[in-house]
């Protein structure tokens, strides 16, 4: 009887506990489903910016060049987008809302600013802080469908200043597309290569399409652990006034990680309208001296060619060495740039120059 009792015991024992361990799976389960929120996929992030800048050797006050600021503004100040502007001066707010479901999404990109209106140039009326705006598709694992306003795929650097080393730009990111705006198709080949190709309105006009033509655009990637590169392309006809040919343009991006804290990259590109365009080469090494703390190196040659026997190419070498030091969400970017051109430029005397020396210290929090 004994026996008999504790067998019997035991056996309720099991089931008592397993009894238990199957209410709280299911209370566990049940709780998890009821903290999730339909405003779970929502997020919301962004960044605000600001710059100091002056130079050395040239002039900083545009009037002291024939009293003509706009005309002065190309001698003193690099010919790129952004940070061009002498003393302490604005970058841009930065809000990005996004939602991320299990098959579809949104982006709402919105910027406010001096770099927000040189980066949404064509926009007008309420469209002019819309930096991207666009919803996506994921209509299998490997197949993705986007329509709206995106930044440009093409080049080395962005927009935002969250998303590069040296605070200033380069002339090929200044003199490239910004935006586009169309439907895009992106693939994921296998785990290292993806494809996307895309049909959009003329570069940079992100509102509507004024010309009724299009351009193509089209993206080879291969990324693995430790890099990743892009070979990327455009066609189409632009539709300004002018030249009716179309525009083809090729660029190579690349960047890899050859070790623990040095980082190679590279952009190359490549532009032909009807004889007329530009090419240019960057690399950017990256030391990683401490966890706050790196410095990094932009070294670029562009050529802007025209078609004509009365303008010359133009060509220029720029190099700018930044450094990043970051304080919690906070980084500070100071930064020495030198740009060569023949007699691009002018010094205090006011006269012709070859160079421009300038430096430059950027201040971005990203939340």
């Amino acid at each position: 009887m004994f026996i008999m009792k504790t067998k019997t015991v035991t056996k309720l024992f099991k089931k008592a506990c397993l009894f238990s361990l199957a209410l709280i799976s299911f209370a566990s389960i049940a709780q998890e489903e009821e903290e999730k929120k339909w405003f779970d996929n929502f997020s919301v992030n962004g960044s605000v910016d600001g710059y100091f800048r002056t130079n050395i050797g040239a002039p900083n006050n545009a009037r002291d060049f024939d009293n003509d600021p706009t005309t002065a503004d190309s001698f003193i100040a690099p010919g790129t987008s952004f940070a061009n502007q002498s003393g302490f001066s604005l970058g841009m707010a930065n809000v990005i809302l996004g939602y991320e479901g299990e098959k579809v999404g949104f982006v709402a990109d919105l910027v406010y600013g001096p770099r927000g209106e040189d980066a949404v140039f064509n926009s007008t009326g309420s469209a002019n802080i819309v930096n991207q705006l666009y919803a996506y598709w994921n209509v299998t694992e490997k197949f993705k469908l986007t329509i709206g306003n995106f930044n440009t795929y093409l080049g080395y650097e962005v927009i935002s200043p969250t998303g590069n080393f040296n605070y200033s730009t380069s002339y090929m990111f200044s003199f490239g597309p910004f935006s586009h705006t169309g439907l895009k198709a992106d693939f994921t080949i296998n785990d290292n290569w993806s494809a996307m190709v895309a049909i959009m309105n003329p570069t940079d006009y992100t509102e509507n399409n004024p010309f009724d033509t299009y351009i193509f655009g089209a993206q080879v990637g291969y990324a693995a652990d430790n890099g990743s590169a892009y070979l990327n392309f455009r066609y189409g006809n632009e539709g300004e006034p002018g030249p009716s040919e179309p525009t083809f343009q090729v660029d190579l991006t690349t960047g890899w990680d050859l070790s623990e804290k040095f980082y190679l990259g590279f952009n190359g590109t490549y532009l032909d309208t009807d004889g007329s365009g530009f090419y240019g080469a960057a690399i950017y090494p990256q030391f990683q001296a401490t966890e706050s703390f790196a410095i990094g190196l932009r070294g670029e040659y562009f050529n802007q060619f025209v078609d004509s026997d009365v303008i010359d190419d133009v060509d220029v070498t720029a190099i700018t060495l930044t450094g990043s030091y970051a304080v919690g969400d906070l980084t500070f970017k100071p930064e020495f740039r030198i740009d060569s051109s023949d007699d691009a430029f002018i010094n205090k005397d006011l006269e012709a120059s070859s160079s421009l020396s300038s430096f430059v210290l950027g201040a971005i929090y990203k939340f």
